[in-house]
């Protein structure tokens, strides 16, 4: 009977230590001799410190420069995008382009034909012939007037006259200019019904929405030509991350699923927040690629300013729960003839991460000056620590 209470004992006693045990948040560590370690802290022998390849360190100032990942698309500026259209419309005699087609500055386009385009260039050269009677007429009526021949009267009327034909030729003369045609090379010899429609910039032909034949009215378009010279992108931002761009910051960006890297320069930021709390990053592309297209869409990364940080090797940064910690030395201590070193898990905050480096905020009263670090091994600390939970349970 006596034996048999000492075995029930013990069985009771065993499972309240695994229960206690299994109750903790986080794991916690228990050692080869049965020893509970506290909450936090991990132990390894001297052997398993050099197996684990663990290496101790300190804080580091570093400069770190964060990365913004944003989206947005691929435009052209305004000075390079063309929209043609014919002012006073006409039948579509001759074209052979299309779509894609590159055009230079001054090539024909299309040949439009309209009579209306005669009567323009005939009232010009009508207006053009009586303005030079008109100013000989103008010079001999002062000259008359100054000796008294001609009353103030009818210098005024001859003055009158001269400079409404002054102005009648130099408004036809515009026209003439606005349909395509050189005022200085017209006469009456030359005088045609047709106008060649002539490329505003050099590009390649976006959009040709002409046929021969076919009428256009003065406000349809004929041609959209695009040059992609000079390219921008208009990257979409949140108004949070509005004092991490300025002007000259550097941005990378790629289409499509291509891996090829296109780089740009930030020339202008959104003044004005929209109703969905984003802003408008505009950027110059710097890099010449011939498959950057007005209208793609780009993932873009936007380097910021460097910065001094508290940093420390990315390694020694491990995530466990959701959470991020690192690992300071504790002690070292022998047992049983044997080496070991015990190490404290202590929950940081992870900021940004480069050339090797991660930004990490300490917790306060953390002396950053004298406490060691794990700055290599941190994982297998980690393992450990999980491990050692696992067993207990």
């Amino acid at each position: 009977m006596t034996k048999s209470y000492f075995k029930v004992s013990a069985v009771f006693l065993g499972f309240l230590f695994v229960f206690a045990s299994c109750n903790k948040n986080k794991p916690v560590a228990v050692t080869n001799t049965g020893e509970v370690l506290p909450e936090g802290i991990v132990e390894l022998r001297e052997d398993q410190i050099k197996l684990a390849n663990i290496e101790l360190g300190a804080v580091e100032m570093e400069s770190l420069s964060a990365i913004l990942k944003v989206n947005g698309i691929i435009s052209v500026a305004p000075q390079n995008f063309a929209t043609v259209c014919m002012p006073l419309g006409g039948f579509i005699k001759t074209t052979t382009l299309l779509p894609g087609n590159s055009v230079t500055k001054g090539q024909v386009l299309a040949v439009i034909d309209n009579q209306e385009f005669v009567d323009v260039q005939q009232s010009y050269l009508e207006a053009k012939n009586k303005l030079a009677f008109a100013e000989a007429d103008f010079k001999r009526h002062s000259d008359l007037y100054k000796n008294d021949v001609y009353s103030e009267q009818n210098v005024q009327q001859v003055t009158v006259e001269y400079k409404n034909l002054k102005a009648l030729v130099k408004s036809l003369e515009q026209k003439l200019i606005l349909i395509g045609i050189n005022p200085e090379q017209l006469s009456e010899d030359n005088i045609s019904s047709t106008v060649n429609l002539l490329s505003p910039i050099t590009g390649f032909l976006k959009a040709v929405n002409i046929n021969i034949g076919k009428y256009v009215s003065p406000t349809e378009v004929l041609f959209e030509i695009v040059n992609n010279d000079k390219l921008f992108l208009e990257l979409i931002m949140f108004e949070k991350d509005a004092d991490k761009v300025v002007r000259g910051q550097n941005v990378r960006f790629y289409i499509n699923n291509e891996t090829e890297t296109h780089e740009a320069v930030i020339t202008q930021t959104g003044k004005s927040v929209g109703q969905d709390r984003t802003f408008m990053v505009y950027a110059n592309v710097s890099s010449v690629c011939k498959n950057l297209l007005p209208g793609m869409y780009v993932n873009a990364f936007i380097s910021e300013s460097d910065v001094k940080v508290t940093a420390l090797p990315s390694d020694a940064v491990v995530s466990f729960d959701d959470k991020d910690y690192i690992f300071t030395f504790e002690k070292s201590k022998e047992e049983a003839g044997k080496a070991f070193t015990e190490y404290r898990m202590v929950e940081v905050k992870k900021g940004v991460s480069g050339s090797g480096f991660t930004e990490i905020k300490l917790p306060d009263g953390f002396n950053a000056v004298t406490t060691k670090i794990v700055t290599k091994g941190a994982y297998s600390l980690l393992s450990a620590m999980k491990n050692a939970g696992e067993m207990a349970c």
